[in-house]
């Protein structure tokens, strides 16, 4: 179960990740930033809300392909990192930050015509009310974009992986598996419009190092996934090579379009 204030445990974990989480390969592969924006592919002048925006990457790939950009997050440490980006990219007009959380977004209804949500969904207590937020503030006809892990649609594999997932970073709830996050758009009156999913190669002491993990559980999750190698537990197919383990992490994008019931 929860603690009653899990927006407390994000922000301290948060605060302490800030630095390696930003420089975290996954977090600022631009390559996968630029994908993310051109499968959105804005109009010009689009007003774009960046939910859980973290140090301000997917924000600021928006902002450089000609939109009105907002970056919302709960922690200040991430956000004092994602006003450097501002800064130093030169996009002081475009492009704002601010603090908020995402459960209650402090945007009148339909402001934005697009909003999105990287690698955030499984560090919300609720993520049915999150979307449901994006939802309120995207306008009719807008996009709402969730790019998030995902797990196996096995409950027992699903648990598993995200028993890991939690001892790894406190601030994990839990991923979803795809079937039940599509529940969640249709539950929004959003409609699938892309679905793309895809394979993230990580190294385990490397994940295990960004998140600040403490050497106790970093042991819990090392006999996990030496058992998983074994017995392929999560769906996350571990591997040893050369004394280094690696898995896969599912990564799905999902963009919706708003529609009236």
């Amino acid at each position: 179960m929860l603690p009653p204030d899990h927006n407390t445990i994000v922000r301290q974990e948060f605060t302490q990740q800030a630095q390696s989480y930003a420089a975290s390969p996954l977090t600022i592969n631009p390559d996968r930033l630029a994908a993310l924006v051109q499968a959105v592919h804005p109009a010009p002048g689009a007003r774009v809300l960046d939910v859980a925006t973290g140090p301000g990457y997917v924000a600021a790939e928006f902002t450089a392909a000609g939109c009105e950009v907002v970056g919302l997050d709960l922690t200040p440490a991430l956000l004092t990192l994602a006003e450097q980006v501002r800064q130093e990219r030169g996009l002081t007009d475009n492009l704002h930050f601010q603090l908020g959380e995402a459960e209650h977004l402090p945007f009148a209804e339909q402001t934005f015509d697009i909003v999105v949500s990287r690698y955030a969904l499984h560090h919300f207590a609720d993520p049915q009310s999150v979307l449901t937020e994006m939802t309120r503030v995207c306008r009719q006809q807008g996009t709402v974009v969730i790019q998030d892990l995902i797990v196996s649609e096995f409950p027992t594999r699903a648990a598993y992986q995200n028993h890991l997932e939690v001892l790894r970073d406190t601030s994990h709830t839990r991923a979803l598996p795809l079937s039940e996050l599509l529940e969640l758009f249709t539950a929004c009156s959003l409609e699938i419009e892309q679905v793309v999913t895809e394979n993230l190669l990580q190294e385990l002491e490397a994940w295990l190092t960004t998140a600040h993990t403490s050497p106790d559980r970093a042991e819990q999750v090392h006999a996990l996934v030496a058992q998983d190698v074994q017995q392929d537990l999560s769906g996350m197919h571990p591997f040893q090579r050369q004394e280094v383990t690696s898995f896969s992490q599912r990564l799905v994008t999902c963009i919706a379009r708003k529609r009236g019931r």
